[in-house]
């Protein structure tokens, strides 16, 4: 199996935020953020694997600021780490202003599970590590797989 670089597989997904986003508080709804961010780590993972692809757990989902109507929402999603069948994502999620500054709402980890025809898991390809941090990324990945596999032992 070829081994695929993190550049390959690097998602990007634009919204414009309208009424039918925004929750009671006049913000951006949590649960819509989370579809697009599971979105864009599916697309992330797909193209990672060349597989269809199912989300086996939100590892992680921090919210950093608000949204509101109107904000331009930039979501940009990564492989981060690499297991047999499995793929850790981040997706970030920024508020991007008319002048193209951005400012983080979001960070998210997932782990997808590629499946095959038959909707069972399937090898992935391996990860081309190039820089520092993607180094740093997969290094904080095999800790967050420990910790998630200390907590599937536990019961959570």
């Amino acid at each position: 199996m070829e081994p695929k670089r993190v550049k390959d597989s690097i998602t990007e997904q634009i919204q414009i935020l309208m009424p039918a986003h925004i929750n009671g508080q006049d913000r951006l709804f949590g649960g819509q953020l989370v579809e697009w961010i599971d979105v864009v780590a599916a697309v992330v993972a797909r193209r990672h694997s060349g597989c269809n692809v199912i989300t086996a757990a939100i590892d992680n989902l921090q919210f950093k600021a608000g949204a509101f109507i109107n904000n331009t929402l930039v979501l940009i999603g990564r492989i981060t780490y690499v297991g047999r069948t499995s793929m850790e994502v981040r997706v970030d999620t920024y508020v991007e202003d008319l002048s193209g500054m951005r400012k983080v709402v979001n960070r998210a980890y997932l782990v997808l599970v590629a499946i095959d025809e038959a909707g069972k898991p399937t090898e992935v390809p391996p990860l081309i590590i190039e820089t520092e941090s993607e180094r740093a990324e997969w290094e904080a990945g095999k800790r967050r797989r420990i910790l998630r596999e200390e907590r599937r032992r536990e019961g959570y």
